[in-house]
C-alpha cells in the first residue's frame, strides 16, 4: 500500500463524503432543484436578462424527475412546457418550465425566464468598506451592504451559507426596491452601495437598475463576487459600477470543481475584462490549509496576476476559519498568509494584503516607491491616513486606487 501525505489525509478529510467521484466535479446537494413554488411573491419577480428559449431537449441542468439524476446525464423526463437557457452565468443551465436554474433564484415559467429576487433583500447593513475588503477604494467609507438568497457557486467553506445556499422562499426577506435602496444609503450617510453577503450574479437584474439609479444620486456602487458571470452581462454591469472585488478561489480548475462546483477559466475572464473596462479591481484568495495554500500554486497565481491584470491590483490573502462543510480543517496558520504575501511581492505585486488577521503589520498599505507606510489599519478602522491628494504624503508617490 503506498503511503499518503498528510496534504493528501487533510483534503480527504474535508471532502469525505462531499466530493463527487464520478465525473470529478462536486455536487451540491442544493444544485439538485426541485419543481419551484408557486409560494414566491409576485413583487420579488421581474423578467430576467440574458436568457434564450429552446425547444430541444439537450443538457437540462433543473430537471430531476422523480429519480435525482447528474447534472452531467441528459434529461429523459417528459415536459409540457419548452425549455429556457440561462446565458447569465457559465453555468448555463438548461431550465424546463416550471423549473429553476442551479442558482435556485431563475425560475422558467412558461418559455419565460423569471429573477424571483428582484428586491428581495434578506440582508442590510451599513459596513465600512475595508470589511469587503476594498482597501484602494474611499478608505474610511461606510457602504451601504445589501444581499439577496442564492449563489451560482457552493463552495464547502462559505461564511454566509445560510443566505448563499438557500432557495428564496426559506430566507425571511424585506423588499427594498432599487429607489429605496439608495435612499437608504443616502439616510445613513453611505457614499456607497455594495451588492455582497451572497453572489451579487444572481441577484442581476435589481442590481443593475440599483446601481444606475445610484450613480444618477452621486452614490457609488461596488460589487463583492465571485466573478462567475458571462462576458456580455458584466460589460453591461461594468458601466454601471466604480469597483469590482473579486474572491479569487484559487488558482486551481480541481480546487473549483471539487470545493466550489465550478471552474477556473471563467473567472480569469472576468478579471481581465474588468481590467479592460477601466473598473476598479481587488482580489482577495481565502487560503484554505492543504487545498490552495501550495507555495508554488500561489507562485503561478500570482505571475498570472502581473502579467494578465498588471502590477498594481490589490491582492489579499486572508485566513480560513472552519466553516459550513468545511470544520475539519483547522485555521489557516498566520506563517502561510505571510508567506503568500511574501511571494506575491516577490512576483512585482506592489500591494499585497494579509487578511482576516487584525492588526498584522500586512493588513496596512506601503508606498510601493519609499517602502513608507501610507495607511494604517486596525481591524476594519482606518487610523492612519498619509496619502495627499492620492500620492503618498512622503515620496509623493502617485498610489494606484480611488481616493475621494
Amino acid at each position: 500500500m503506498s503511503r499518503i501525505t498528510r496534504r493528501q489525509f487533510l483534503t480527504g478529510l474535508a471532502c469525505s463524503g462531499l466530493c463527487a467521484l464520478g465525473g470529478g466535479a462536486l455536487i451540491s446537494a442544493l444544485s439538485q432543484e426541485k419543481p419551484a413554488s408557486a409560494a414566491v411573491p409576485r413583487r420579488f419577480t421581474r423578467e430576467a436578462l440574458y436568457y434564450s428559449t429552446s425547444d430541444e431537449k439537450l443538457h437540462c441542468e433543473s430537471c430531476h424527475g422523480t429519480v435525482q439524476q447528474s447534472r452531467t446525464q441528459y434529461c429523459h423526463v417528459p415536459h409540457a412546457g419548452g425549455y429556457v437557457k440561462c446565458q447569465l452565468c457559465p453555468k448555463g443551465c438548461l431550465i424546463a418550465d416550471g423549473h429553476r436554474g442551479d442558482c435556485g433564484v431563475r425560475e422558467n415559467r412558461g418559455g419565460v425566464l423569471y429573477t424571483l429576487v428582484y428586491g428581495r433583500v434578506c440582508a442590510e447593513h451599513a459596513d465600512p468598506i475595508e470589511k469587503k475588503p476594498l482597501y484602494h477604494f474611499l478608505p474610511g467609507s461606510m457602504a451601504f451592504s445589501i444581499a439577496t438568497p442564492g449563489c451560482n457557486l457552493h463552495c464547502l467553506y462559505c461564511q454566509n451559507w445560510q443566505i448563499s445556499q438557500r432557495r428564496p422562499e426559506e430566507v425571511q426577506s424585506n423588499n427594498i426596491p432599487p429607489a429605496q435602496a439608495v435612499a437608504y444609503a443616502q439616510r445613513y450617510e453611505c457614499p456607497l452601495i455594495a451588492y455582497t453577503y451572497s453572489e451579487p450574479t444572481i441577484f442581476y437584474e435589481y442590481m443593475l437598475d440599483t446601481a444606475r439609479l445610484a450613480r444618477a444620486q452621486n452614490v457609488r456602487s461596488v460589487v463583492i463576487s465571485a466573478g462567475y458571470i458571462n462576458p456580455a452581462p458584466l460589460r453591461e454591469l461594468c458601466r454601471a459600477v466604480d469597483a469590482v472585488k473579486i474572491d479569487f478561489k484559487g488558482f486551481s480548475q480541481d480546487f473549483y470543481e471539487r470545493i466550489c462546483d465550478g471552474s477556473l477559466q471563467p473567472v480569469l475572464d472576468t478579471m481581465k475584462l474588468i481590467r479592460q473596462q477601466g473598473v476598479h479591481l481587488e482580489i482577495v484568495t481565502l487560503v484554505v490549509p492543504t487545498l490552495n495554500d501550495d507555495p508554488e500554486e500561489i507562485r503561478a497565481m500570482c505571475r498570472w496576476i502581473v502579467d494578465e491584470l498588471g502590477p498594481d491590483v490589490p491582492a489579499h490573502f486572508s485566513r480560513f476559519h472552519p466553516l459550513f462543510k468545511l470544520t475539519a480543517l483547522p485555521p489557516t496558520p498566520v506563517e502561510t498568509l505571510e508567506q503568500a504575501r511574501a511571494i506575491a511581492l516577490e512576483e512585482g505585486i506592489h500591494y499585497a494584503y494579509v487578511g482576516n488577521v487584525p492588526g498584522h503589520p500586512g493588513d496596512n498599505t506601503y508606498c510601493h516607491h519609499c517602502s513608507e507606510m501610507i495607511i494604517r489599519r486596525l481591524g476594519f478602522t482606518v487610523v492612519e491616513n498619509h496619502l495627499v491628494g492620492g500620492k503618498c504624503e512622503y515620496c509623493g508617490q502617485p498610489i494606484p486606487g480611488v481616493w475621494k
